[in-house]
C-alpha cells in the first residue's frame, strides 16, 4: 500500500519517538506565548526554524481546533479553547503539589500554599492550612498583584528587569499596608535580593501580621512558586534560617515529581 505524504512528513515520529507534527504544533502554541500571545508567520518561522509552508498547515489546524484564531491583521492569536485547558491543568496541578505542601506544613507547622503567574497577577492553585488556630488563609482561585507578595518576587526575581517594568506600569503598585513597596525601583532592588538569598520574604506586605517566605519552582512547566505563611510572631528571622532550606528541598522535589512523574508518582508515560 503507497505511503500517504503525511505519514511521511508532518505525522512522522521524530527522533524522541514522537509524532513531528504534534511536537511542532505544541512547539509553535508555546512560541506564541513567549511572544504574548500574538505573532505573524514570519515571526513564527524565524524563530523555529520552520519553513512558511509547514508553520501555515499546521497553523490552520489549530484554527480549526480551536487552539488559535487569525486577527483581522492576519496575525495569529492563541485562541479561546486553550482556557479550559489551562484552568483544568492549574487545577491538576494543584492536586498534584498537595502532598508536598502537606510536607511543609507537617514540618513547620504553617500555612503552605502554591502560586502561579497567570498574565500579571499572581493566582493561588493550592493551599494546605495550618493546624494553629490562628492561621493564615488564602482562598485556592484568589488573584493578586505580585508587587506584594512573597510569591510574587519569587516568580518575578528571572524575569529581566525591563520585563518586570512593563508589568508593574500595566498594574499599577497599590498599597495594600504601608510596607507596600510601591515604586519600581524599589521592587527591582527588592528581586535583586530574592536572587542574592535565593527566596523571597513578604513582610507585613500583604498583610500587617503576616510573614511569607516564598521560592519558585525550578523548571517547573509554567511560572510556579510555594511560600510559608503565618503570623510575624511564628515566622520569625529565627524560624527563617529553619524554614528555607525544607523550602528549597521540597521546591526541588515538586520540580522533579511535575518533571518525570504523572502527579501520582508513576512514571510519565
Amino acid at each position: 500500500m503507497p505511503t500517504s505524504s503525511a505519514s511521511t512528513t508532518d505525522s512522522a515520529r521524530s527522533a524522541t519517538g514522537g509524532v513531528q507534527s504534534l511536537e511542532r504544533a505544541f512547539d509553535l502554541l508555546e512560541r506564541m506565548a513567549d511572544a504574548g500571545g500574538e505573532v505573524g508567520l514570519s515571526e513564527l518561522s524565524a524563530s523555529s526554524g520552520l519553513p512558511l509552508p509547514t508553520i501555515h498547515r499546521l497553523m490552520r489546524t489549530l484554527v480549526a481546533c480551536g487552539y488559535v484564531r487569525q486577527q483581522p491583521n492576519r496575525r495569529y492569536a492563541l485562541g479561546p479553547r486553550l482556557i479550559r485547558l489551562g484552568e483544568s491543568a492549574s487545577r491538576l496541578l494543584g492536586t498534584w503539589a498537595r502532598p508536598h505542601l502537606a510536607r511543609l506544613v507537617e514540618e513547620t507547622g504553617e500555612t503552605a500554599n502554591m502560586a502561579l503567574l497567570d498574565g500579571d497577577e499572581i493566582v493561588y492553585v493550592a493551599q494546605v492550612p495550618s493546624k494553629h488556630s490562628m492561621r493564615m488563609f488564602t482562598e485556592v482561585g484568589r488573584r493578586v498583584l505580585p508587587h506584594s507578595t512573597g510569591v510574587g518576587k519569587a516568580l518575578l526575581a528571572d524575569f529581566p528587569a525591563d520585563e518586570v517594568r512593563a508589568l508593574l506600569g500595566r498594574t499599577g503598585m497599590p498599597a495594600a499596608t504601608e510596607k507596600t513597596i510601591t515604586t519600581p525601583d524599589g521592587f527591582i532592588a527588592a528581586l535583586e535580593e530574592v536572587r542574592r538569598q535565593g527566596y523571597a520574604i513578604d513582610d507585613n506586605e500583604q498583610e500587617i501580621g503576616v510573614r511569607c517566605l516564598a521560592v519558585s519552582v525550578p523548571n517547573s512547566p509554567t511560572a510556579a512558586a510555594i511560600s510559608i505563611s503565618g503570623p510575624a510572631g511564628r515566622v520569625t528571622e529565627a524560624a527563617t534560617d529553619r524554614m528555607v532550606p525544607l523550602l528549597q528541598q521540597v521546591a526541588a522535589e515538586l520540580s522533579e515529581a511535575l518533571l518525570t512523574s504523572n502527579g501520582n508518582g508513576n512514571p510519565a508515560a
